[in-house]
């Protein structure tokens, strides 16, 4: 065969770069989408943040620059909760700090004296409300903390030592991970410690706070918390005796055996594995050395005049608008250098707004959709909850599923009983007697309603849940409700069984 030359005519679907970002914007969470406007607002010169009272408009993103930069157009969006906005108009600053600059600043003169700052916005040290450590410290450690109480301590360098070998064999839990033996051989021979050395400085740490650090196991981290409480402490001298002695038969929950071998009663037993149970045993984890992170919701529906309302949270992302001063620079003939590069920044940052435009009323179309169909749920609690699907929402909103999984992903929803992320809603159907369906979500609150009002004596079992949820009409195997049971963290029966 000879090579030829053909040509024929056909449509093919092309990934822009502007859509390939208004599907990355979509997707992120709203700190990531924080961090992604920032990287922008930093980039670009041509974005600037809309300051609260400032009107805005939105702009077509490919009309030119010198004809935007005097004309104002208002918003026609339906959904007049987006959070970005742009606006190419010359607006009017806050304060007449503007009309006091000069047009050359003075020879040794400070920036400050003159311009305005992200420093000025800080309160001043005088302020008693203002707390910096609350703002720049860092989380505390286990190992920093028991550290510091070991520098309070008078001992020898010798024992100061052994303190601090000991420390860094304490895990996240609490507990000493090293035997004293292998502490002991973890030392320079040359220093001669001994392993009574090792165990009086780690009988003093075990003082140390929290309760119960530096046990070897768990019999002796609940020793360790018992001998702290006070002599006055009922049942103390009891319970000491059953975490000593009677451990493992606890773990086993063979009350009959413990009543018979402590020679107590009931409502004497009950009290005292009360007292042990107020015990922590993994007591390193009250000191957490990271910082908590917290949810920011996207969508917030709140009930008015018997109605349920959905708008985006404001606070979450910042507005933008295209800055009136830089984009009355671009010249509509101009070809040079300077002006090519401000045409292609104004006409990004316009792409970008625009992409943080479809991200919102993408977001909003998705979440009005998702209260629409979960309003029982609103109103009543998780067994209410029917069943949904990503096909549902997507049929709804005239979008693919893939778009509607990437709004639903690492975005929240605040409503009146709590802040739950957007694919909570989302659960598979169990089929009913009568024909109907039942969501997963609300067959899991049954179980939980289920075990809460269960004899603490007579734990339910799973079959005997099965064939609760079967009498009320849902058809579910007992399979399912393990598996159920352990999504909810709830423990088999065998583990809740409990002295009344």
């Amino acid at each position: 065969m000879k090579p030829s030359l053909v040509l024929k005519m056909g449509q093919q679907l092309t990934m822009t770069p502007q859509l390939q970002q208004a599907i990355r914007l979509l997707q992120l969470s709203t700190l990531d989408l924080q961090q992604e406007i920032q990287e922008a607002l930093e980039s670009n010169p041509m974005l600037e943040r809309q300051e609260d009272g400032e009107d805005f408009d939105n702009s077509d993103p490919m009309a030119d620059a010198a004809e935007q930069a005097g004309t104002t157009q208002q918003d026609n969006s339906n959904f007049q909760d987006s959070t970005v906005a742009v606006n190419n108009n010359e607006s009017a600053e806050d304060g007449d700090w503007h009309d006091r600059i000069p047009s050359e600043l003075p020879v040794d003169t400070a920036w400050e004296d003159v311009y305005q700052t992200s420093a000025s916005s800080l309160p001043s040290n005088d302020d008693d409300e203002w707390d910096f450590t609350t703002r720049t410290s860092a989380g505390e450690s286990l190992q920093s903390h028991l550290l510091w109480q070991l520098n309070l301590v008078p001992m020898s360098d010798k024992d100061k030592l052994i303190g601090v070998t000991i420390i860094d064999c304490i895990n996240d839990q609490g507990y000493l991970e090293e035997s004293i033996d292998e502490i002991v051989e973890s030392f320079d021979p040359e220093l001669e410690v001994e392993a009574d050395e090792v165990e009086a400085v780690l009988h003093r740490i075990q003082h140390f706070e929290p309760a119960g650090i530096g046990a070897r196991d768990l019999r002796e981290c609940l020793l360790l918390q018992l001998r702290q409480l006070p002599a006055s402490t009922p049942w103390l001298s009891e319970a000491q005796r059953l975490a000593s002695e009677y451990l493992d038969v606890l773990g086993s929950r063979d009350y009959s055996q413990l009543l018979r071998r402590m020679k107590l009663k009931e409502d004497e037993l009950r009290q005292i594995i009360e007292l042990i149970q107020s015990l922590n045993p993994r007591p390193g984890s009250q000191i957490e050395a990271n910082e908590p992170e917290y949810v920011v919701p996207d969508v917030i529906v709140r009930k008015h005049n018997e109605r349920w309302l959905v708008e985006l949270n404001q606070e979450a992302v910042p507005r933008l608008r295209v800055n009136p001063q830089y984009a009355g620079f671009v010249k509509r003939a101009d070809s040079s250098a300077d002006n090519t590069f401000m045409r292609n920044q104004l006409q990004e940052a316009r792409w970008f707004i625009k992409s943080l435009q479809s991200r919102n009323e993408t977001l909003m179309k998705v979440a009005t959709q998702i209260v629409e169909h979960q309003r029982g749920f609103l109103d009543y609690g998780d067994e209410a909850m029917k069943p949904l699907v990503l096909h549902d929402i997507a049929e709804a909103v005239g979008m693919h599923e893939s778009t509607i999984s990437r709004v639903t992903t690492q975005k929240f929803m605040h409503t009146p009983r709590g802040i739950y992320e957007l694919k909570y809603f989302f659960s598979s159907h169990v089929s009913t007697s009568e024909g109907g369906e039942c969501s997963s979500t609300a067959i899991r609150a049954i179980i939980k309603k289920l075990v809460a009002a269960e004899n603490a004596k007579k734990p339910l079992s799973d079959s005997k849940i099965a064939g609760l949820l079967e009498a009320q009409g849902i058809q579910v195997a007992r399979r399912t409700v393990a598996k159920y049971r352990e999504s909810l963290g709830i423990a088999p029966s065998s583990e809740r069984k409990r002295l009344m």
